[in-house]
């Protein structure tokens, strides 16, 4: 049981405070009954909330697929740079979401945002060994000897040693290279210092794939969409 005023800010219908005058003008109803008491828990799963004459459709979660552009970071707020969540309708940021794992800030492409805290842990445990497919551009030459210094595990040059990945050569010539990288954990910078580690460096990288969901290639860079019922429960079966 949740209090009304709490449900509909978290819907963004407003702060508490404007969600006490909305129900006190009487524009909310429970269930078919107006109601005046703001502190009124209901169970929202079962009642029906209207606003203003509106059935509101309640959710405990958003699931968000967005494609991530460069020069925005994957955080919640940030003192210097717009943050993925910054980028959000306000009826998105009201349920007070957060990036799944990470991607660089000159990083692009997919990139969850959920409030859904056990979905997040799911996804980026290491234990669960989830994929993630980068697109890479590479500004040196690379051949059979790098996919399979990927397949044994990639030494960083700070002595951590990654666990094995897969390298998938798409084109390669003396002006540089186009790649597919999977790998199953997330740290900081990881494919880059994987190619550093090589003697070569990542001019553009782009995630394709995370788990089983991938780029949706309707989205421009900087646009969003909720996940479908089935893709939901895609990413809830990991």
């Amino acid at each position: 049981m949740d209090r009304i005023d709490k449900v509909l800010a978290n819907l963004g219908f407003g702060t508490r405070k404007e969600i006490k005058a909305v129900v006190k003008n009487g524009e909310v109803k429970i269930d078919g009954t107006v109601i005046k008491d703001s502190s009124m828990k209901i169970d929202p799963d079962k009642s029906t909330i209207e606003v203003g004459g509106n059935v509101v459709e309640y959710k405990k979660n958003i699931y968000l697929l967005m494609n991530k552009p460069q020069g925005v970071v994957s955080a919640t707020f940030d003192n210097y740079d717009e943050t993925v969540i910054d980028i959000l309708e306000p009826e998105y940021q009201a349920f007070k979401p957060f990036p799944v794992g990470r991607l660089d800030k000159d990083t692009e492409g997919l990139l969850l945002i959920t409030n859904d805290g056990e979905l997040n842990h799911r996804m980026i445990s290491p234990k669960n060994h989830v994929d993630k497919v980068y697109y890479a551009e590479i500004d040196k030459y690379l051949d059979e000897r790098d996919v399979n210094r990927f397949k044994k595990g990639i030494q960083l040059k700070d002595g951590y040693k990654c666990l094995p990945g897969k390298l998938h050569i798409m084109e390669s010539n003396e002006d540089g290279a186009k790649v597919e990288v999977t790998i199953q954990e997330g740290k900081f910078h990881q494919v880059k210092r994987m190619f550093n580690a090589l003697g070569k460096n990542v001019v553009y990288l782009k995630r394709i794939k995370f788990g089983p969901m991938e780029l949706d290639k309707d989205l421009n860079l900087g646009e969003y969409r909720e996940l479908s019922k089935n893709e939901i429960e895609s990413i809830k079966r990991i």
